[in-house]
């Protein structure tokens, strides 16, 4: 049996990354998975079962949690995303940065770790390093699915309409950047260049206010800018179908599920020229741009709202390049655990 920790899911309303990943990765085990919280795992899970969470934890937050892992009365498998509240420790939650360090080493007591990206695997095996762990678990790639739920993968795009609308899905925060987004998207309403921005994502608690606070600001100037806070799958899914493309001007990410996502959808995406991005935006249908380059963003967005020609090719690429899937996600899991 794999018993899937939803030990946070279970209290969590909102579907970021970490939650779609679990949703995903328990529909496509099937019958083999079951949901549990850590404690009911302890209490069910036997030598031959495996324990497998992509939650973030701490021992401060749940006191056995590092003796249950050690015990070894069952498998323990963890899905590592990033190191991020390390490196952005001024817009990260505080509730992150405080536990982050510790959740790193204990990933080290896990029998078997898989991060979502090479870039991510990249930045545990140099934390542990530095630590100086001896015999760490090894720690392999796990590539997450693009299909958007269950529906089909799009083959083909339509002509390209006149609406022009661009998608960024994401929390509102520092890190996500649409603050940056924001401004590209203000030079270009200046030139008179016509289209829709649509920024999808609930607000961060801590750092988002400002971001909400000038797209509200900017809204009353430019009637194309359009935030959305909270959607069903089946609204993103038609913001999806209307955009000319979507765009991704993070600072930083584990994976990038959203460019994933919307190459789905048969929709290229321009995005921040990062590592960890281009695993998946060099395959096609991406156009990676240096992060914070103004000049280079206004280009890129103008140019994707305005040259059908380019656009169309970027669509094409989209629409007939591999792409994993979540079933691939679940079997590779499956194939490790044994």
């Amino acid at each position: 049996m794999i018993f899937c920790a939803q030990t946070k899911a279970r209290t969590q309303r909102h579907r970021a990354g970490l939650g779609r990943l679990g949703e995903r990765r328990r529909e496509e085990l099937g019958p083999l998975a079951q949901p549990v919280t850590w404690s009911e795992a302890h209490d069910r899970a036997g030598p031959e079962d495996w324990f497998v969470t992509a939650e973030l934890f701490s021992e401060a937050e749940r006191p056995g949690f590092a003796e249950f892992v050690r015990s070894r009365r069952c498998r323990t498998a963890a899905i590592f995303a990033d190191a991020i509240p390390l490196k952005f420790t001024q817009i990260t939650w505080p509730q992150s940065v405080a536990r982050h360090p510790s959740y790193l080493k204990a990933l080290a007591s896990f029998e078997r770790v898989w991060a979502i990206s090479a870039a991510s695997r990249d930045e545990l095996l140099g934390y542990w390093q530095w630590l100086g762990l001896v015999a760490p678990p090894p720690v392999d790639v796990l590539p997450l699915g693009g299909d958007f739920g269950r529906t089909p993968r799009i083959s083909s795009r339509p002509a390209p309409n006149q609406s022009r609308a661009l998608l960024c899905v994401g929390i509102l925060e520092p890190r996500k950047n649409q603050g940056f987004l924001l401004e590209v998207g203000e030079d270009l309403w200046s030139e008179g260049l016509e289209f829709e921005l649509h920024l999808v994502g609930r607000v961060n608690p801590h750092f988002g206010g400002p971001v909400l606070a000038r797209a509200k600001a900017l809204r009353a100037r430019y009637p194309g800018l359009h935030y959305h806070e909270a959607v069903h799958d089946s609204d993103l899914l038609r913001l999806y179908a209307g955009a000319r493309a979507t765009v991704c001007p993070t600072l930083a990410e584990g994976c990038g599920l959203p460019l994933l996502e919307s190459l789905w959808q048969g929709v290229p995406c321009v995005c921040s020229d990062l590592p960890v991005l281009r695993e998946n935006a060099d395959g096609g249908g991406c156009v990676p741009v240096a992060r914070n380059d103004r000049a280079a963003w206004t280009a890129a967005l103008r140019n994707i709202l305005t040259d059908d020609a380019w656009h169309a090719r970027l669509a094409a690429e989209a629409t007939s390049r591999a792409l994993p899937t979540w079933a691939e996600t679940a079997a590779r899991l499956r194939a490790g655990l044994g």
